[in-house]
């Protein structure tokens, strides 16, 4: 039997369990998936008394940096963007790796979009420096605007190919001038730039969130005119990502995809 579970706080409200057992069911495999709240700073505690029951764990907020202190070996592409979200075990040690940003170029490239002039990044924490990393290789720009410049060498430092821009947090900013832009801010954080779209075309959100859905900033730039792509896309395919890795075989994302889908739309 697999056993896994989603880590972090708060954990009530994420899709991440419905996905992870509907995947067992649909493949066939026996395994289950549960979701304990565990606060900054807890990991280590919770990882010592009860890791030796799980064979892989999910990481979300506050603990996608505190994973990286663990002293347990990650990927290169992990500590480099310092985020990691997915603890899996592997001949009786624990790994560190993040699915993030491979889960959200792959759902780009599921909806038809493959490269980018210029992106936009809302936010610099875990999630959006893993998304930083993995747009790389594929954008020519990447500028990033948070509310706070202490996260700017971090998230600067996973960006290698493109050029790299860091704004400072404005409720104004020019949407027009990006090909991509990355909602990547905790839920309603974003809310007020929706006041702000301009009336020239917009072109692709990519808004992480996905419940409460849609948040402002999506409705907005829908009504707008732009595309949106919805967080719970990110879900399933950082989620398929690791279960690939977790199984250690190669499965039919698309097929999967489509079943686990459905079956999240149904629990919004």
């Amino acid at each position: 039997m697999i056993r896994g579970a989603l880590l972090g706080s708060p954990v009530s409200h994420s899709l991440g369990p419905v996905l992870h057992n509907a995947a067992f069911a649909f493949l066939n495999i026996d395994g289950s998936f549960d979701a304990f709240d565990v606060p900054a700073g807890e990991l280590s505690s919770f990882l010592a008394s009860e890791g030796d029951g799980f064979d892989y764990f999910s990481v979300t907020m506050p603990l996608k940096e505190e994973a990286l202190t663990l002293g347990i070996s990650a990927d290169a592409r992990t500590n480099l963007t310092q985020s990691g979200n997915t603890l899996y075990r592997r001949n009786d040690r624990w790994n560190l790796t993040s699915t993030d940003g491979v889960g959200l170029v792959s759902a780009l490239f599921n909806a038809g979009y493959y490269e980018f002039g210029k992106v936009l990044i809302l936010g610099a924490g875990g999630t959006a420096r893993a998304v930083a990393g993995s747009l790389d290789s594929l954008s020519q720009e990447i500028h990033v605007t948070c509310r706070s410049g202490f996260r700017q060498s971090a998230i600067e430092s996973s960006v290698k190919n493109a050029k790299f821009r860091f704004l400072n947090w404005s409720d104004e900013v020019n949407f027009s001038m990006y090909d991509l832009v990355i909602n990547a801010t905790p839920t309603g954080a974003s809310d007020s730039m929706a006041n702000f779209l301009p009336t020239a075309k917009i072109s692709i959100l990519f808004d992480v969130n996905y419940k409460p859905w849609p948040s402002l900033l999506a409705h907005r730039w829908e009504d707008s005119g732009g595309k949106v792509i919805n967080g719970l896309e990110l879900l399933l395919f950082q989620g398929i990502e690791a279960l690939e890795i977790v199984l250690n075989r190669k499965l039919d994302r698309l097929v999967l995809a489509n079943h686990l889908r459905g079956v999240l739309k149904s629990r919004i």
